[in-house]
């Protein structure tokens, strides 16, 4: 017999894929959607909550108006593909793929609805977003051909920027349609950059050209925020909710890393996740159909790292990544073609973070999509158990600009960045 108990044991269970996360692409750095459900409704759900991860992660306050308590878990496999593309004068150009394999984002989340109570109860563990890179060198791609003397660029690119984020909910009802909700947020970053372009280059060998050194020893680093929440539901079809996700306030990045000579080198760097604002309507004409929409704000211009200008110091390190603050929509339809089957589709716009004048500082960094379409199933099996799957597809972009360098843009060179991707997810709810 499944019990309240059992669903509380069997939430804990999916925490392992924690450690075997790897990289996202989304609004920038943020993942739109958490969940099978929720990415099939191109993240929308912070007026029309539809399952236990996508209400707890958008809109705290949405999780009271579920109509069961749900125990979610399961995985996202997202397959990104990154071309970057150079041009130099007298070297000519060459373009590279990025070999970034296919990302892994767990996924578990319980909200509880104790009997006879206006409060319910959440927790989620869950993969919010990334980016990562990993390109070889190549002495026929400008950008990617050996340092100087040997050549004019960075060599192999490498970077991985992996976010785990847990978050304990409580949401109450305060009148017979309207709830609150709030949840501090526990963030864990797995960030590795070779080369370390955020640090001075050393010339600790004294061949007269400096290099940048490899920022990819070290743990797991924590950041800390809070999300609270605003969800009415009205006597007829439509609901609004509004939702405030403060900044993940990270402690400093730090990395054991050495000189050229190998000797001992810490390098550190400030990079938080930004500050984002959404609010969303829901409406259900009738039983078997809700129609989703929702609008965000995603602050990258004031979020350290993210946000700081594009730019060398007088050491040559760089200073920031220069992202621009991002609006985007998303819209979704759900469908419920019987009491056991539904199905989704969904649409994403969003505004690029990534200006084409700082193209050659984010070659490391350059989640960049700007529309995307979402397709959802959900089958029950019985009362209780319900299985979801998903598909996302993120269509092409690009990006170009001149390549920068300490000394300043090279006349006549250039770097483009291209970019697709595709995601499947996958996940098992039970209803309790």
């Amino acid at each position: 017999m499944f019990t309240r108990r059992t669903a509380l044991v069997a939430c804990l269970f999916p925490a392992y894929l924690i450690a075997a996360v790897s990289t996202a692409g989304g609004q920038g750095v943020v993942l739109p959607g958490v969940g099978p459900i929720n990415r099939s409704m191109a993240g929308a759900t912070v007026g029309a909550p539809l399952d236990a991860a996508g209400a707890m992660h958008w809109n705290p306050a949405a999780i009271a108006g579920l109509c069961e308590s749900e125990i979610m878990f399961g995985a996202e496999f997202l397959y990104p593909r990154t071309e970057v593309t150079s041009t130099f004068p007298a070297l000519g150009s060459g373009s590279d793929d990025s070999n970034s394999g296919v990302a892994v984002l767990p996924l578990s989340a319980i909200v509880y609805h104790p009997d006879d109570s206006a409060w319910s109860w959440g927790l989620g563990i869950y993969g919010i977003g990334g980016f990562g890179v990993n390109y070889p060198a190549n002495p026929g791609n400008p950008v990617l051909s050996p340092p100087p003397p040997a050549g004019v660029g960075a060599g192999a690119v490498f970077s991985r920027l992996a976010l785990i984020q847990i978050a304990p909910t409580a949401a109450v009802w305060i009148t017979d349609h309207v709830a609150i909700g709030l949840a501090p947020t526990f963030t864990m970053a797995d960030l590795g950059l070779d080369p370390g372009f955020f640090a001075s280059p050393d010339d600790a060998d004294g061949d007269g050209f400096p290099s940048y050194p490899s920022a990819t020893h070290a743990r797991l680093h924590w950041g800390i925020g809070f999300q609270i929440g605003l969800y009415y539901q009205s006597d007829g079809p439509w609901s609004f909710g509004a939702s405030f996700k403060s900044p993940q306030w990270f402690e400093k990045f730090r990395f054991n890393a050495t000189n050229e000579q190998g000797n001992p080198r810490d390098l550190e760097l400030k990079l938080d996740y930004p500050m984002i604002v959404s609010v969303g309507a829901g409406y259900r004409p009738c039983d078997w159909i809700t129609w989703a929409t929702d609008v965000r704000y995603t602050n990258y211009n004031d979020t350290d790292g993210f946000g700081d200008p594009a730019a060398f110091d007088a050491t040559g390190a760089i200073t920031g990544l220069g992202w621009r603050s991002v609006v985007s929509a998303a819209t979704g339809v759900h469908y419920q073609l019987s009491a056991a089957t539904s199905v989704r589709l969904g649409y994403l716009f969003t505004e690029n973070p990534v200006p084409s004048d700082v193209t050659s500082f984010n070659v490391a960094s350059s989640p960049i999509f700007q529309h995307a379409v979402f397709l959802g199933a959900s089958q029950r099996l019985c009362g209780s158990i319900m299985v979801s799957l998903s598909y996302v597809h993120l269509f092409e972009n690009s990006i170009r600009g001149p390549l920068e360098t300490p000394l300043g843009p090279v006349p006549g060179a250039s770097v483009q960045i291209d970019q697709v991707s595709d995601a499947l997810a996958a996940g098992i709810h039970v209803f309790f």
